[in-house]
């Protein structure tokens, strides 16, 4: 890659997910992060009508780099829930938008078992059968390193395992090359933004909270996030105006 920032002239939103499915009973913990299934699909059409391309990270590249303009959003995925497939990927088709999900490349075809303790249900993760499905219906796999871990508790030596061995991992599952990285929980210090570059991603998101701005690190992108209470007012304000941009802490 040329450029190490992003180029781009207008504010570019990259919006995350988790689980798109219904929300556990009143009382569970982090029922934010559970989308149903119908509010998506109205949060898809929405951008429709408003314009929006929803891309995948590697199509949303060029729209960063200034490369090409137009109203775009990037769509995430964070852990590789098997919702993912059985109830984004139809609606994610219906629109012809793209998304890239972020995958722990050990924990396929099992459970988030590094949510234990927090009080959030197991839920099924894609195993490699189900993410090459996910590929062959347009979408993209991303790393989320090899076991989901809070990188800065990690040796330099154990942190760069996770982040490269969870990308060679994926490709060998997919069978396609994995160029983007997410950083688990959103922690990371600043040894490791080289170490992904050095692993060979092209762009590794955050949890920072912002629009992609001129200026942004493509290692270090923040993102808007849409959690179970997210209303279409509340996701266009998300889109069009400055409200994610004002909670940056850039």
């Amino acid at each position: 890659m040329l450029l190490t920032s992003c180029a781009t002239v207008k504010p570019i939103p990259v919006l995350v997910y988790h689980q798109i499915a219904l929300a556990p009973p009143r009382g569970a913990a982090f029922r934010s992060l559970y989308v149903s299934p119908d509010a998506f699909s109205r949060q898809l059409q929405l951008l429709k009508i408003l314009g929006y391309r929803g891309l995948s990270m590697s199509a949303l590249l060029p729209y960063l780099m200034g490369e090409k303009t137009g109203k775009v959003v990037g769509i995430t995925f964070d852990d590789g829930f098997l919702n993912n497939l059985t109830q984004a990927l139809p609606v994610l088709q219906r629109f012809d938008f793209s998304s890239t999900c972020y995958v722990v490349s050990q924990r396929l075809g099992q459970f988030n078992d590094w949510d234990k303790g927090s009080g959030i249900a197991p839920a099924p993760l894609m195993d490699a059968a189900q993410l090459r499905a996910w590929v062959a219906g347009g979408q993209e796999v991303g790393a989320h390193t090899r076991h989901h871990v809070h990188l800065p508790r990690l040796s330099d030596i154990d942190s760069a395992l996770e982040i490269k061995a969870g990308k060679v991992e994926l490709e060998r599952a997919i069978g396609r090359p994995v160029q983007h990285f997410c950083y688990p929980y959103g922690e990371y210090l600043p040894a490791h933004v080289p170490a992904v570059r050095n692993a060979g991603f092209f762009t590794a998101t955050t949890t920072q909270r912002s629009r992609c701005l001129a200026g942004h690190d493509f290692l270090q992108l923040p993102r808007v996030p849409v959690v179970r209470s997210t209303t279409l007012l509340m996701l266009w304000m998300k889109l069009a105006t400055r409200y994610e941009d004002r909670r940056s802490n850039r």
